[in-house]
């Protein structure tokens, strides 16, 4: 349990080195625990979260989803939309450190889906 967790954290500082969102193009970080899921928007430049997105959302909270995988696709489909509202069009996806598989990738493929370009 520890050596994986480790693991994600050497693949987390691997991927920030190289990863950095901008105010035009934000990074959109996703981190998935056992029972939720939270997307942001951050600006590194001004060091600030731009949007947020949680399945403990109000939003969310309340519907119902088959699988996890489905909730994940539900969430990358409504933080894209509120990005558009924001006139955000690009992104930066940086999954955390997290494999990009099942709700990592349902995520992304929602936020694609919806209209964010990365």
């Amino acid at each position: 349990m520890v050596e994986s967790r480790q693991r994600r954290q050497r693949r987390r500082h691997r991927l920030r080195k190289i990863v950095s969102g901008t105010p035009t193009r934000p990074r959109m970080v996703v981190h998935r625990s056992l029972r939720h899921i939270e997307v942001q928007l951050v600006d590194d430049v001004a060091g600030h979260s731009l949007l947020g997105l949680s399945t403990q959302s109000q939003e969310l909270r309340e519907r119902q989803f088959d699988s996890r995988v489905a909730q994940g696709h539900e969430v990358g489909k409504m933080i894209a939309a509120k990005a558009r509202e924001k006139g955000i069009e690009q992104v930066v996806f940086d999954r955390g450190g997290f494999l990009y598989h099942g709700v990592v990738k349902a995520v992304a493929d929602g936020a694609r889906e919806a209209g964010l370009n990365f």
